[in-house]
């Protein structure tokens, strides 16, 4: 970053608190209707500060989740429907490309791995599927929560860890490839292991569909996940075919034609995996464009390798943004309602997975490097899985009120624990017990 930007963003810092003393007076004065745009221009500022400094810039997307849905809750009709085309069909195709991002960052070796570490990622699945998804069943029943709104509670504890639990590992001084290697089992695992935990356990507060739930996760996270798998290795594989122009054109042509004869075939045609059709539609059409995209940049302009490392994260981010103002303006009345109580329970159920990541790990004989691991991976869940289920699967806005709050804290309370724990060198050797 230049310093004239870094310098220019740096300068929010004293934007952001005359903003909000801005609002503050106007509440006081008794103009609260109409504090919406400077609220807004509140958290764009502070996103905007976070990003002029280094330790800051990871909690700047927290900042960008808060701008959007202050302005959801202020002008909900503007994130409801475009032109009589409804918001919350993008919800899916959004998640998709936030998936098929995911993809893009691993590789086949990232799901062996767990042959040379057995232990560790037994001890992290186990605790990721049970503590998680009992903590959010007791967090529902304690708080009274509706039955819509506390099946979406037990929803975000079913799911698998989430893709920010990697960075968060990272800067804790965790074990990355652990991390990651939990990230993948519980992901690959998740369209079994999430229907049958949502049938057990919310069953009492809302119909569950087990077939129709494994096959949306696997339409919207594995399929993707997949196709970002062949697109990593068209990204960076060191072959000399993925750095042909002629089969990179090939490749993009086959891709587009099988994306484009997916979505226009009539439905009844895929019988009973038809809900997997979209899933094929984006994975197709998004090698296709990667395919696409590194002719141009990589053979034709002979420009960076890694280019698609700074787009994917700015994408994945204005996706979760997104979905969370279309969520939150789906729901505003009842988030009113039941805000405050949903904060409570994130941070509780939040709580609850790190402190009995970390000490189950410790039980386990597992060494301080991988009981941080193991209590981030536990502690953080795919809460855009959640979105998607909740507004897909279960068809309820309301559902999806939790993972839309849940999914913000983690991000806060992932970025400072990682931050205290980088200031604490791991001393205990890692790994001790029968790990393999």
């Amino acid at each position: 970053m230049k310093p004239p930007i870094r310098s220019i963003l740096q300068k929010q810092l004293y934007v952001f608190p005359v903003l909000l003393l801005v609002v503050a007076a106007m509440v006081v004065g008794g103009y609260g209707q109409a504090t919406g745009p400077v609220v807004i221009l509140t958290f764009v500022s502070l996103a905007l500060c976070f990003y002029g400094y280094d330790a800051l810039r990871r909690i700047a997307f927290t900042a960008w989740v808060f701008a959007f849905v202050a302005a959801s809750m202020n002008y909900p009709a503007a994130f409801d429907a475009w032109f009589g085309f409804e918001l919350k069909t993008l919800i899916v195709p959004l998640i998709q490309i936030i998936m098929f991002g995911m993809g893009t960052t691993l590789a086949v070796r990232d799901f062996t791995r767990v042959f040379t570490m057995p232990w560790p990622v037994f001890i992290g699945m186990l605790l990721q599927f049970s503590v998680m998804p009992l903590a959010g069943l007791a967090l529902a029943a304690a708080f009274g929560f509706e039955p819509e709104v506390a099946a979406g509670v037990v929803l975000v504890g079913s799911c698998p860890g989430g893709v920010a639990s990697n960075l968060m590992t990272y800067l804790a001084r965790g074990n990355v490839s652990l991390s990651v290697t939990m990230t993948c089992c519980s992901t690959l695992m998740s369209p079994l292991i999430t229907p049958l935990l949502m049938e057990a356990l919310a069953g009492q507060y809302m119909k569950i569909d087990f077939f129709k739930m494994m096959l949306d996760i696997l339409n919207m996270i594995v399929v993707p996940i997949v196709a970002g798998l062949i697109a990593n290795r068209i990204l960076y594989g060191r072959g000399p075919r993925v750095s042909r122009a002629g089969w990179l054109t090939l490749l993009t042509v086959v891709c587009l034609l099988v994306a484009a004869a997916a979505l226009y075939l009539d439905a009844t045609r895929f019988g009973r995996l038809a809900p997997l059709r979209s899933g094929v539609v984006i994975g197709f059409a998004l090698v296709g464009v990667v395919a696409l995209a590194k002719l141009i940049v990589a053979v034709l302009l002979a420009g960076p390798e890694r280019w698609m490392d700074r787009v994917l994260p700015v994408v994945s981010m204005a996706g979760i943004c997104f979905i969370i103002a279309i969520i939150t303006a789906q729901s505003r009345e009842k988030l009113l309602a039941v805000g405050t109580a949903l904060i409570a329970a994130a941070i509780l159920h939040n709580f609850a997975g790190y402190v009995l990541g970390y000490w189950c790990a410790r039980a386990a004989r597992l060494g301080e490097t991988a009981c941080r691991t193991v209590a981030i991976e536990v502690g953080l869940q795919n809460g855009g899985m959640a979105s998607g289920l909740a507004m897909d699967t279960l068809k309820s806005a309301s559902a999806a009120l939790a993972p839309a709050i849940f999914g913000p804290w983690m991000n806060i309370s992932g970025s400072m624990l990682a931050s205290w724990w980088s200031r604490k060198p791991a001393v205990e050797p890692e790994p001790e017990g029968p790990q393999s």
